[in-house]
């Protein structure tokens, strides 16, 4: 409800704002009601609405500063968190490196390691290679020695050789057709002249079944020399 006091003229609604609030802005200290409708009260309602005007444009030019205050403190803000995502994101990524880059090395290390320890384990030692032997009577001699050594069968080269030759002349296939073995029908047969019941009892393991094989002939006869007369080396004749 609008007052009217004789002598005065109410504010226009226009100007219209808190009296208390344009006192202190224009620094004075007594409450403005009213003012007086003469020139001089004109004038003042002039100077009012300019210094309404004014704290308008004061208040807006504050309000613009802690607007653009509120913004560049959020830009700070935003930039301060997106450098400490990128640095949580940097250090991931370089504790990951770190991490694959400690396990690659792990591995090289073991395989080094491994070749190392390969290196330094002795080689197996080869199987040796099988020993050959002439296709003849010293090859046929030779061979029977070796397993006769093996057996723990005695027995020398110079023994058997000589015995062959009185027996048969150094022909494996050599078979007696006229002493008693023969009459009774079983002739001595091959190199050192023994029959089958002889060779059968004393056939070496390892060796031919076949009595005409040179080394299995020597080696049957040389056992049963050795059981019979302690070794073919004490056999000078017929046995």
């Amino acid at each position: 409800m609008r007052s009217t006091i004789s002598g005065y003229t109410a504010l226009p609604k226009a100007h219209k704002i808190s009296a208390t609030a344009v006192l202190v802005a224009a620094g004075a200290a007594v409450a403005l009601a009213a003012v007086p409708a003469t020139a001089a009260g004109t004038h003042a309602m002039k100077t009012v609405a300019w210094n309404a005007d004014s704290f308008g444009e004061t208040q807006q030019a504050e309000l613009t500063q802690q607007t653009d205050a509120a913004i560049a403190q959020a830009k700070v803000a935003a930039e301060a968190k997106k450098a400490t995502a990128d640095k949580a994101e940097a250090d991931a990524k370089a504790q990951a490196d770190k991490k694959a880059a400690d396990k690659e090395r792990a591995a090289k290390e073991a395989a080094s390691r491994s070749t190392e320890r390969k290196a330094l384990k002795p080689a197996a030692p080869a199987a040796p290679a099988a020993k050959a032997y002439g296709d003849n009577l010293d090859g046929w001699i030779k061979q029977s020695l070796d397993i006769l050594s093996s057996k723990g069968i005695p027995a020398s080269y110079e023994g058997i050789k000589r015995n062959v030759m009185r027996e048969s002349t150094g022909n494996p296939n050599a078979i007696n057709g006229w002493d008693v073995n023969a009459v009774n029908g079983v002739p001595s047969k091959g190199l050192l002249q023994i029959i089958d019941p002889t060779f059968k009892a004393y056939h070496v393991e390892g060796t031919s079944w076949n009595i005409y094989d040179p080394v299995a002939n020597i080696t049957a006869s040389c056992a049963y020399a050795a059981d019979k007369y302690g070794s073919m080396d004490n056999v000078n004749s017929a046995y």
